[in-house]
């Protein structure tokens, strides 16, 4: 009789030798390892994530220090660079919101400083009867938050790392120098300590805004109403700002030219009519033409200093260079590459035609370069790159943070900071508070540059403007006269000229300046200032 045949993979498993479980059990199981589900964890993995932890703690630590910091100088509010223009908008904003008038001399022009977002600071003086210095604090208490949102808002957008936004706010207020670039509209911690109040910081955070909310509606397709709504963000962008203003276009064309997928028809119809209603807010916005600053070219020498040193400036901002190479291999179409494309073509065209002007685009080459270390070092997945991108990067902010600590001198003062930091830190000015005691609003005063800077900050009119004015159209004639005032060789005849052709009731000056004699009898002092300076009324 045939034995029925077993099929092999029915039978019953085979049983192993009690030899051979000995051997396993001896060997703790070497042959056949558990599955990895039950593996026992790694010693090192305990090790790992308190490091991680530590690191995300130190930045963190970091980020908060620089937003107290921040908020020590917007309550000290530093007096220097351009905050008296500022301050004067406000004031001659709130004197005539209709017609306000050149914001430093006494002349019917229009002017670029007045936007949407002066307009809007001059309403909060106006309903609360606050300080236009306490209104610029408002203004930076506002733009703060508004700043840190936005990193965070369009960082979101290029990586879901909790670490990429944090770190993305210490490379872009860190990565500078090693040589101070403090401008208006760039982010470096000692420019911030000067310009948090300014509308060109408030320009830039609204542009990180502007960025994200460009990017998830191209994500998205969405609704006609999202994109005639980023059409007047865009206006308001230009219209405050406009240096800014080109490199906010320009992050919104990076983009957009970034776009996957690439925009349906209807995309493109809904972003066509958002830009028209853009240009068409602009077009009709009262306070000033905005085309007509195309015709303008006075602004290229002062704008020279922006190509000086430049390589060292930005020193600390070149690893985001190699940074952004690896984005370029990995997407031809990176937005952060293609945004930093632009800025530097820009710059460079600017360096080689001499349209020193140009050279403001630069933010628009350093932002996507500190943005690309700090994606680099919270998206790398290898822990070694990881730990040796943080190492370099750590070295470059904390070496920016020494170059920056200028930033300290305007909130600790005297013997509290180091002799080293002190030397660096620009002193600021001794406002001249003194004068509204005699002086009122809206009168005219004969002085020279310092006080120039100053005086309109307090809705007080000088003969020359401080800053320079491309709306005035009699800004030569008028330095000149200040200049002739001033001479030691101009008659009497001529100085009285002066002082009457331009309605100046008033004459600030230290006595060697020059100028009318103090006991001439066109002249009675009435005060002087903690600093010398003596305060004429014009009587004859």
């Amino acid at each position: 009789m045939n034995t029925p045949k077993i099929d092999d993979a029915s039978a019953p498993p085979t049983m192993p030798s009690p030899s051979a479980v000995g051997w396993r059990q001896r060997s703790h199981d070497v042959t056949t390892p558990l599955p990895a589900t039950v593996r026992p964890p790694s010693e090192s993995e305990p090790v790992r994530r308190r490091t991680d932890a530590a690191g995300r703690t130190v930045v963190y630590t970091a980020v908060l220090l620089l937003t107290l910091l921040l908020l020590l100088l917007i309550q000290r509010l530093p007096w220097n660079g351009d905050l008296g223009l500022h301050a004067a908008t406000i004031e001659r904003l709130r004197a005539d919101l209709i017609h306000p008038g050149s914001p430093q001399v006494d002349a019917d022009t229009d002017s670029p400083y007045y936007s949407p977002w002066t307009v809007l600071l001059a309403l909060v003086a106006k309903a609360t009867g606050a300080t236009a210095f306490t209104v610029l604090r408002i203004a930076a208490l506002i733009t703060l938050p508004l700043l840190l949102t936005g990193i965070r808002h369009f960082t979101r957008t290029l990586s879901t790392r909790r670490l990429a936004p944090p770190l993305a706010v210490l490379c872009l207020l860190l990565l500078w120098g090693p040589p101070l670039f403090a401008w208006s509209g760039f982010l470096e911690l000692g420019s911030l300590a000067l310009v948090i109040s300014y509308p060109s910081t408030f320009v830039v955070a609204l542009s990180f805004h502007f960025w994200a909310l460009l990017t998830k509606a191209l994500r998205t397709a969405a609704s006609w109403k999202a994109f005639l709504g980023l059409g007047l963000m865009w206006a308001v962008i230009m219209l405050s700002h406009q240096f800014s203003g080109v490199v906010a276009t320009f992050g919104a064309l990076a983009v957009l030219l970034a776009a996957r997928p690439w925009p349906a028809k209807e995309t493109w119809l809904k972003l066509g009519s958002g830009i028209v209603l853009g240009v068409a807010a602009i077009a009709v916005w009262p306070y000033y033409s905005f085309f007509s600053l195309f015709a303008f070219d006075g602004l290229e020498e002062i704008h020279h200093a922006l190509y000086s040193d430049m390589p060292a400036r930005l020193g600390l901002a070149l690893l985001g260079v190699v940074a952004l190479l690896f984005r370029w291999r990995r997407d031809k179409r990176d937005p952060l590459v293609i945004l930093f494309a632009l800025g530097t073509l820009m710059v460079a065209a600017g360096g080689l035609t001499g349209h020193w002007s140009w050279g403001r685009a630069l933010p628009a080459a350093i932002i996507p370069a500190q943005l690309a270390i700090a994606l680099a070092i919270a998206e790398a997945g290898n822990r070694f790159v990881r730990n040796a991108l943080a190492a370099v990067t750590g070295a470059a902010l904390l070496f920016g943070a020494w170059t920056q600590s200028t930033a300290l001198g305007y909130v600790f003062v005297g013997e509290a900071l180091p002799q080293a930091v002190r030397e660096k830190t620009w002193p600021s000015w001794q406002g001249p508070e003194w004068v509204t005691r005699a002086v009122k609003r809206g009168e005219t005063v004969m002085t020279t540059y310092r006080s120039g800077l100053m005086l309109p900050g307090y809705g007080i009119y000088t003969v020359a403007p401080g800053f320079d004015d491309i709306f005035l159209p009699d800004q030569k004639e008028r330095h000149a006269a200040v200049e002739r005032f001033f001479a030691r060789d101009t008659s009497r005849k001529d100085q009285l000229d002066i002082l009457h052709r331009y309605n100046a009731k008033w004459v600030l000056r230290w006595d060697p300046e020059g100028g009318l004699p103090s006991k001439d009898p066109a002249l009675r002092l009435v005060d002087f200032g903690p600093d010398g300076q003596a305060l004429y009324k014009v009587v004859g």
